[in-house]
């Protein structure tokens, strides 16, 4: 458990902003060149990783979680040295006012504050309305001409988040989605270490899905895997949300059901977490989508037969995401067992 608290807490508080995963993608590389010597980075920020079946002819496995962040972009600087942003990903925009950020400069980061007006300012349904991203301003004190110096058009920018280790094993921190899923991975790998596999293990930790799953797109198209497995957050229960809706914290890997689906892989994996008494609940997934990288991955060339497997979250989108460990764990374990068995199964 203490290393996945470790993995999540370097993983997490690294840079790894949509479209500029570098930094984030190295260091995840990094962890998992415990596993595998054979890891590259391609040039659209994909850490591929894979590990070899000595059985001939054997299929391949694809394990994805996306290691891109929300964040925001500088559009541009005004004459009195305010930073104007855009969004890169979801951005929670509730939660901008008043936040200290870092814009990752093109020579050195700079600390801002994203100002507000006073409330005793506003008047009528100004009081009431929540700022669009690209009206926000982030005060960095400098003058245009210095701030010219160390920002750039493009520069990235993140809220700053610190790892918090909560009660019953919980942790708050940004970058839970999806770095948790990349850990959930790492820990299924750690699990899986030393045994022999009837298939071969191919691990896609992908670039740019907060702005529709290029990255995994590219990736999972040069890996070409016989059948998939997406990980990411879904949303958790909290007391303003549809309980129905939502997954339980603490109650496990949530296994995702949905037309876009294969209905098979889901049930083997309903039936091994039975099975091996992994905590697991059901995630019905409704529509055209099933807002993560599985979207990409199922139409890949002729078609890669894919499950969604997903950690509860709360507060997501926000610096304050938060998982239970445990779950981590359960995903972890369901992703080890299946690896071990989906050679025997009728895919």
């Amino acid at each position: 458990m203490q290393e996945i608290k470790n993995n999540l807490k370097e993983l997490c508080l690294s840079v790894g902003v949509v479209g500029l995963e570098n930094i984030a993608s190295q260091k995840a590389a990094e962890i998992l060149k415990q596993y595998t010597d054979d890891v590259t980075i391609d040039y659209f920020g994909n850490v591929i990783g894979m590990i070899k079946s000595k059985k001939e002819n054997a299929k391949t496995l694809l394990l994805d979680a996306h290691i891109d962040e929300i964040g925001m972009i500088v559009t541009s600087i005004d004459d009195k040295g305010f930073v104007k942003v855009a969004s890169c990903g979801g951005m929670d925009r509730r939660l901008l006012a008043a936040q200290e950020v870092t814009i990752h400069g093109t020579n050195k980061d700079i600390i801002g504050i994203v100002g507000s007006k006073p409330p005793h300012l506003e008047k009528g349904e100004e009081a009431t309305q929540v700022p669009e991203v690209d009206s926000i301003f982030i005060d960095i004190g400098y003058t245009k001409e210095q701030a010219e110096q160390y920002i750039a058009l493009g520069d990235r920018v993140t809220i700053n988040s610190t790892f918090q280790e909560m009660l019953n094993n919980r942790v708050s921190v940004k970058a839970m989605d999806d770095r948790s899923g990349v850990v959930s991975i790492l820990e299924a790998l750690r699990l899986l270490k030393g045994k022999e596999l009837d298939v071969n293990l191919a691990i896609l930790f992908s670039s740019q899905e907060e702005v529709g799953g290029t990255g995994a797109r590219v990736g999972s198209y040069g890996i070409s895997p016989d059948y998939a497995i997406a990980i990411d957050v879904s949303f958790a229960y909290t007391s303003d949300a549809d309980e129905h809706k939502c997954g339980k914290m603490g109650k496990g890997v949530m296994i995702g059901v949905s037309a876009l689906l294969d209905k098979k892989m889901s049930d083997d994996l309903v039936a091994i977490a039975k099975e091996k008494e992994i905590n697991h609940q059901i995630e019905v997934i409704t529509g055209r989508s099933t807002g993560t990288n599985a979207d990409s991955i199922l139409i890949t060339k002729g078609g890669v037969k894919t499950a969604v497997l997903s950690i509860p979250e709360k507060y997501m989108h926000t610096p304050i995401e938060m998982v239970e460990v445990g779950d981590i764990e359960a995903v972890a374990q369901l992703i080890a067992e299946y690896a071990q068995k989906v050679g025997e199964l009728d895919v």
